[in-house]
Parts: structure tokens; C-alpha cells; sequence
């Protein structure tokens, strides 16, 4: 198996670390960041090939610096961090204005800044760009407006970057609800111990990369029904 080198972002908990843990174990280099610089180097100690680079996405210089700890090679790119908003989630008819221009900023201009810088690398690896989707990009829930469309707008980013790009793979890959601490902040005071853990849909992405399908937008159900899992 060919071994890859990545860079993951939100790779502090949840998902990211999930997938970090998963590409370590597998035994490939990764590049783990994450916006609070302790839990990240406390959760990825001790993994084999992981470096954590503490920073925000949202920082030009620091998204110059995560491409730069590639090493002049980059085979994946996983735009996994996120902003969900206010909480409890609000109406759009109540969305303050600066919050939203947070979460565009984390969600769709962020990740385009950053698959800029690291396209001559990816280009030549002929590698693979995976942004984290939602059933709120494609379906309407009161209260996921913000959210929501910050990923839909996302989704058509990835689209169209899978269709303008024949040398990569873009994926949007939708997780499905996951037992995490953003999944809790979108439903405070609510018990969410019903939702997968999110090391239970790495494996869904692991097939997609394995497997390189056609650039699109793909479903960890449906991967993970395919694969029989």
C-alpha cells in the first residue's frame, strides 16, 4: 500500500482525530492541526508520523505554514475544521451578521485559500482534496441556515474544483450525524449518546480514498452499506 502524506485540519478531536489516528495507524505522515494548540498535542502524543501544528485555517500565514510541513509533498488534503455558530442555533431571521461572516470565513474561504496554496503539490502527486459536508448542505432544518449553507457553498467549491482539476480527486464527504462536541453545541442539553462515534465513519473515507472514484460528493452510509460494514 502506498503510503501518503496529509495534512488534516480540525484534527483535535471529533472526526479529525479520528482520521489523524486512523492515516497514522496505516502508517502515513500527517500533518494535524487544530485552533487549540494543547488538546491537539495532547490527543495526537505518541502517534506514529503526526505532526501537530497548532493554528488557525483562517490565518494566511499559518495556512502558508501548514503547506510548507509537507515537506514538498502532499498526496491528501482535509479540510475538516469548522464553525458552527451561535448556540443554540438561531433563525435566519436572528442570525447576527458577524457570526455568519465567521463561519463563511471557516467554511468556504478558508478551505479555497488553502487548496490554492497547496494545488502545485497536490497537482503533482496527483492527490486527493476531502471537505467535510452535511445533510444540512442539502436539506432544510430551522436553525442549520448558517450552517447549512456555509456547506452547500462548500459542496459547489469541491464540485466544481473536481471538474476544473483533472489531476486531483475532490471529494465532499458527508459523515452523517456523529457523537461530537460540535454536534452537542447544536443541540445543547440534549442527549446525542444515539450518534456514532466518529471513529465508526473513518472507515467510509478510507474506502473513498482507497478506492478513487470519480470527484463528487459521496455519503459515509452508502459507502459503508457498499463495503458491508
Amino acid at each position: 500500500m502506498t503510503r501518503t502524506t496529509a495534512v488534516v485540519t480540525g484534527a483535535g478531536q471529533g472526526f479529525g482525530l479520528a482520521l489523524t489516528t486512523a492515516l497514522s495507524a496505516r502508517g502515513d505522515t500527517v500533518v494535524a492541526c487544530a485552533r487549540n494548540g494543547p488538546r491537539l498535542r495532547d490527543a495526537t502524543a505518541g502517534l506514529p508520523g503526526v505532526l501537530a501544528l497548532p493554528g488557525d485555517v483562517t490565518d494566511a500565514g499559518f495556512r502558508t505554514e501548514l503547506v510548507e510541513a509537507a515537506g514538498g509533498r502532499l498526496d491528501l488534503l482535509v479540510h475538516n475544521a469548522g464553525e458552527l455558530g451561535p448556540s443554540p442555533l438561531p433563525r435566519l431571521a436572528d442570525y447576527p451578521l458577524d457570526a455568519l461572516r465567521g463561519v463563511l470565513e471557516t467554511t468556504i474561504l478558508a478551505p479555497l485559500a488553502l487548496t490554492r496554496l497547496a494545488l502545485p503539490l497536490l497537482r503533482a502527486a496527483g492527490g486527493t482534496v476531502v471537505t467535510l459536508s452535511s445533510d444540512a448542505a442539502v436539506e432544510a432544518y430551522a436553525g442549520w441556515g448558517g450552517y447549512g449553507s456555509a456547506k452547500a457553498g462548500l459542496d459547489q467549491l469541491t464540485a466544481v474544483l473536481g471538474v476544473e482539476e483533472d489531476r486531483i480527486r475532490a471529494y465532499a464527504f458527508d459523515p452523517g450525524d456523529m457523537r461530537t462536541a460540535m454536534h452537542q453545541r447544536a443541540f445543547p442539553g440534549e442527549d446525542i449518546s444515539d450518534r456514532p462515534e466518529a471513529g465508526t465513519v473513518v472507515p467510509a473515507l478510507l474506502r473513498l480514498l482507497d478506492e478513487r472514484p470519480a470527484s463528487g460528493r459521496y455519503r459515509a452510509a452508502d459507502l459503508l452499506t457498499a463495503s458491508g460494514t
